[in-house]
């Protein structure tokens, strides 16, 4: 295929990646002369990029699942698709298109750059198992241009492990936009007895690993000491959790915690709050639902996760407690309540003003651009 234009292809698991993460990147690239390939797994979000030229594929991915002969039709579809539309870079995002989309373009001869967006639920794995997947990265990542890691305790990780054999970088995750994510107005409130509703969001997949099930419990317990809290959920439930479905809809018949399912856009619910509360034990790469809600001004309640911490200047832009500790959770909460609302609201713009300087989606678009650049120029 001929062509007077580098074709730059983007491979992920999910319409959200696409366009929640990396719109600013694609739009950088597309910016920069170079055409697009998104390969990834058809959602409405897409829906909202109708004005970009690229071409699209539709792969078909079970993001959790462990058959190895959807894995291997995997590997030979983008195999097919690299050889059809002759890729110069391909940037791999998410694990199986990390790991499968690595090694079809290593097959092919084409360069690639990984993003370790978190190692998910694989910390949590028995030893054989964790032993197989971190494996199955070694082997994908090892012949990468780059690897870019989004926390310093995944790339130790990596590089203790054997899994990095050339460049790697740390970038602030996937950055924030900041003008897509503005300073709201504070809401008023009170102390959770008397005065103005507080509110508390969780955002992300509703899932055991994410601390969801420490968020049922803090709520359940805050609400009947603080009958003046609202506790929400924003989310799609995994597949493979879905006694959540149940449970979430007693706790809002009851009064505990109003789930909304997914949302397009998560601006609104964002400003009506007081903070976020994300208890995510996850292997998270950054979190990006905390890097909005501080963006937007409001502040943090999250663990020591790697990932998480990262966000927060703790007592300043937020509190941090240890992952898995619902009594310190539910204390962290309580302490967050006796805050005058004014305070809560400075605490907010402090961690505005950390992202802002931090990590800023800006960052990360150079940092792609650059090496894109690089690797362009020593193919000629």
């Amino acid at each position: 295929m001929s062509r007077d234009k580098p074709l730059i292809a983007l491979l992920t698991n999910n319409d959200d990646d696409v366009y929640c993460f990396r719109k600013e990147l694609i739009d950088g690239i597309l910016g920069e002369g170079y055409e697009m390939l998104i390969s990834c797994p058809y959602g409405e979000k897409f829906e909202l990029m109708q004005d970009y030229q690229y071409i699209y594929d539709d792969p078909i991915i079970d993001r959790r699942g462990t058959n190895v002969v959807a894995d291997f039709k995997l590997l030979k579809h983008y195999r097919k698709l690299f050889k059809k539309h002759k890729p110069d870079v391909v940037l791999t995002y998410t694990a199986k298109p990390g790991v499968y989309g690595s090694i079809a373009a290593r097959t092919c001869g084409i360069p690639y750059i990984n993003n370790v967006t978190g190692f998910g639920s694989v910390l949590h794995k028995t030893r054989l198992m964790r032993s197989f997947i971190m494996g199955l990265f070694k082997f994908a990542y090892r012949g990468a241009e780059c690897i870019m890691f989004q926390n310093s305790t995944n790339m130790k990780l990596a590089q203790e492990s054997g899994m990095v054999k050339g460049e790697c970088k740390l970038i602030p995750g996937s950055g924030v936009a900041l003008e897509r994510y503005p300073v709201q107005d504070y809401p008023d409130g009170g102390n959770g007895l008397a005065g103005e509703t507080v509110r508390f969001n969780y955002f992300g997949r509703v899932m055991h690993d994410k601390g969801v099930d420490d968020y049922i419990e803090c709520a359940k317990r805050i609400k009947a000491k603080y009958p003046n809290t609202e506790f929400n959920m924003y989310g799609f439930i995994e597949p493979t959790e879905s006694h959540y479905d149940v449970e979430l809809k007693k706790l809002g018949e009851q009064g505990i915690i109003f789930y909304h399912g997914s949302q397009k856009d998560v601006k609104p619910f964002i400003t009506r709050a007081h903070a976020i509360i994300h208890p995510s034990t996850y292997g998270e790469g950054m979190s990006n639902v905390l890097l909005e809600n501080a963006s937007s001004g409001r502040p943090l309640i999250t663990t020591d996760n790697p990932g998480c911490k990262e966000t927060v200047d703790k007592g300043k832009s937020g509190f941090i407690y240890h992952g898995g500790n619902v009594d310190e959770l539910v204390e962290t909460v309580e302490k967050f309540l006796n805050m005058q609302n004014e305070e809560r609201k400075a605490m907010g713009l402090v961690g505005r003003a950390k992202v802002g300087k931090e990590f800023s989606r800006q960052i990360v678009v150079k940092a792609y651009l650059e090496k894109i650049g690089e690797i362009l120029a020593n193919s000629q």
